[in-house]
């Protein structure tokens, strides 16, 4: 399954940025760009984004084909079809900042999600990732190893794990104080879909924490691009008798009934 867009986080800090149009998009956007720290520019500014928030559709086209013969990437409002890129709903809590896009079709949805996303976060979110951050020499000494080390992190973030994300309250030091190494652990799964979106949650989060996946070749890549980038995936009609260590899913799917 191919993106449609990939999301990227700019610094934008004491950067030029094309801002165009009057009125209350204009002023939206300008907020936005205020608080991410960017310089805002007119058309003739050199600059590698612009924003065009012009009404007048002749005039927004016009102004569209200018800056893109520039080399210039554009969000044009309320034009998602000429947009290089789009500016997502955001929720913050402090440097955890997550962005939620719809290619631009759908502004009232993004804004939706935002809104529900905002009551299920804790405001302490952000003191969470500055508590890991702030550990990691310590994390480092206690887990050498990268992928034990991103094991046992993971573990404690788990719904339930010492830091689930969704907790009011984390103490960083007194579980890096306490943590264990992680064991291996195998999943096997027999999928009766083709629709990653028929996983069980189990499942789901099982790929989501996977080290390696092996799989049947008649497993559909949507299903395997649900697992970490970065995880390996193998293709093997059997599991091998050693895995190593981490966390391993073996996937196949049902024959038919």
């Amino acid at each position: 399954m191919s993106l449609a867009s990939l999301p990227l986080f700019v610094r934008l800090g004491g950067r030029p940025v094309i801002l165009l149009g009057e009125g209350e998009p204009a002023e939206a956007k300008r907020r936005l760009l205020d608080r991410a720290g960017a310089l805002v520019v007119g058309e003739d500014a050199p600059a590698t984004l612009a924003i065009v928030a012009i009404e007048d559709e002749d005039a927004a086209q016009a102004a569209i084909a200018r800056l893109k013969a520039r080399g210039i990437l554009v969000n044009a409002v309320d034009r998602p079809a000429v947009c290089d890129f789009t500016l997502p709903a955001i929720v913050e809590r402090g440097p955890v900042i997550i962005a939620i896009g719809t290619g631009g079709v759908s502004a009232g949805l993004a804004a939706a999600l935002r809104q529900r996303l905002e009551t299920l976060l804790p405001a302490g979110l952000g003191a969470l990732a500055e508590g890991l951050y702030a550990a990691r020499t310590a994390l480092r000494a206690r887990f050498p190893d990268g992928a034990e080390r991103r094991r046992a992190i993971g573990a404690a973030l788990s719904p339930g794990g010492a830091l689930d994300p969704l907790a009011e309250e984390h103490d960083v030091d007194a579980w890096l104080a306490s943590a264990d190494r992680p064991g291996a652990r195998v999943e096997a799964f027999v999928l009766t879909s083709t629709d990653p979106d028929d996983l069980t949650l189990r499942q789901a989060r099982a790929l989501a924490a996977a080290d390696r996946v092996y799989h049947r070749g008649d497993v559909p890549s949507a299903i395997l691009d649900r697992a970490r980038a970065d995880a390996v995936r193998i293709a093997s009609d059997s599991l091998p008798a050693e895995v190593g260590e981490g966390q391993v899913v073996d996937l196949s799917m049902a024959g038919p009934a």
